[in-house]
């Protein structure tokens, strides 16, 4: 589904940042935008920055159950800073996976910032999660009945052949130096 995203820009409450970029909202089915101001108030201003597709995995749809069970459903925009001083901001997804959102906010390139889901696309996902989730089987992992402890393999030192001491550090032996 075309998602349009909007933004808002605020001034910066700091010298070091001019301006503050925050997505606010989206727009399902939108068409094609390139930065087209939406509204402008004081020295605030919304733009319909861009259209990207919204695409959901049948792989995924305990992510969307989880996004759909929060108290405000919401989507996830995830914003890079653009090489061109044109367009400051580029609209990398739309993604409707917290789990995704989160893999994004880790890497601390993107801006990553949860947006109300509109009623239409709630119903589209449920719908889609109605089809498509199954769900897995819980399976306890059983231990393994090998005894590792018995071989203390690469611990200690390898030129000190006694067990007992292998935290000692290599001395002499017979008065040679062994390092």
């Amino acid at each position: 589904m075309p998602m349009g995203v909007v933004i808002r820009r605020l001034p910066g409450v700091t010298r070091w940042a001019k301006w503050v970029w925050k997505p606010v909202s989206v727009l399902p089915g939108a068409g094609p935008a390139e930065w087209q101001i939406l509204r402008e108030e004081d020295s605030a201003v919304e733009y319909h920055a861009a259209t990207v597709p919204l695409e959901l995995f049948r792989t995924d749809t305990e992510a969307y159950l989880t996004a759909l069970s929060e108290r405000m459903p919401s989507l996830y925009v995830v914003l890079r800073q653009s090489e061109t001083p044109r367009h400051p901001m580029e609209v990398l997804l739309v993604t409707a996976s917290p789990y995704e959102g989160q893999d994004y906010a880790d890497t601390g390139e993107e801006i990553v910032e949860k947006v109300p889901m509109p009623p239409g696309v709630i119903a589209w996902i449920n719908e889609f999660v109605r089809q498509h989730h199954e769900d897995e089987q819980f399976v306890k992992r059983r231990r393994d009945k090998t005894r590792v402890d018995k071989t203390e393999d690469g611990v200690g030192d390898a030129r000190i052949r006694q067990l007992s001491d292998v935290y000692r550090t290599p001395g002499t032996k017979r008065g040679k130096r062994l390092l």
